[in-house]
């Protein structure tokens, strides 16, 4: 299974980076990270911010590999503790299917890439800034797949 993060922005300072290279090494072939970075609309004073959005959904949604099964990144989503993402990371695995999760910009997701979701989680009640969602989703998967495997990171 690949779990595919298809995320606003690019250009992400160096802590960013590593943080997440870092979590998405130690995953195995079983679970790879694949970042694809979409670049952001320039979001300039007075910029069209809702065409702006749509356009970086609809580069979102073409990324899509085809047969994903996609996950909206969304405060609205799903909340889930470790444990549960552990358990719903055992039934992808145990599934097969690719994974697409999505991930947006500063204001959030377009519209049309909640609607195609198949699923919404919530990392947290707090608002994340999106390069900190990379990280913290990284290292979450991470320690779900530990849970999974009975390893001793989780403890």
């Amino acid at each position: 299974m690949q779990i595919h993060i298809i995320a606003i922005g690019d250009r992400m300072p160096e802590w960013v980076e590593t943080g997440y290279r870092e979590y998405a090494k130690r995953l195995p072939r079983e679970c790879r990270l694949v970042l694809c970075e979409i670049p952001a609309g320039r979001r300039a004073k007075g910029a069209d911010l809702r065409r702006l959005i749509e356009q970086e959904g609809r580069r979102q949604l073409a990324a899509i590999p085809a047969s994903a099964r996609v996950i909206a990144l969304d405060r609205g989503g799903k909340q889930l503790d470790t444990e549960a993402l552990a358990g719903e990371l055992k039934k992808k695995l145990a599934g097969g299917e690719n994974l697409a999760l999505l991930i947006g910009g500063p204001e959030g997701l377009a519209p049309e890439c909640l609607k195609r979701a198949h699923e919404s989680w919530a990392l947290s009640k707090l608002t994340l800034a999106h390069p900190v969602v990379r990280v913290v989703l990284a290292e979450q998967l991470y320690r779900a797949w530990s849970i999974v495997r009975n390893l001793p990171y989780h403890r």
